[in-house]
């Protein structure tokens, strides 16, 4: 098991994935807020499932253990679709 998570390594990915729920829980509801606060909250809670998925890819699914291609496999188009994001950014905002 050389290389690989222990037991203990998923007892603690188990137990800050239940502190992020509770961190998600703790963010007010949506429709609540108005302006600015409405816009951080969804970002915040965006960020957190974000967090909370990559955990979950990394040491449940094991992808931490795989080569370095399909880390590029997976990482460029993530890439590519950030820069079509940041590019269609201005046109959405008017």
């Amino acid at each position: 098991m050389s290389g690989h998570a222990t037991i203990r390594t998923y007892l603690r990915i188990f137990v800050l994935l239940a502190v992020l729920t509770l961190v998600e829980l703790a963010v007010p509801p949506v429709g609540h807020g108005l302006g600015l606060w409405k816009s951080v909250t969804v970002t915040l809670l965006g960020v957190l499932a974000a967090w909370k998925a990559s955990y979950v890819g990394l040491y449940y699914m094991h992808l931490k253990y795989e080569t370095k291609l399909l880390w590029g496999v997976i990482g460029l188009p993530l890439f590519l679709v950030l820069v079509m994001v940041i590019g269609f950014l201005p046109d959405a905002l008017h």
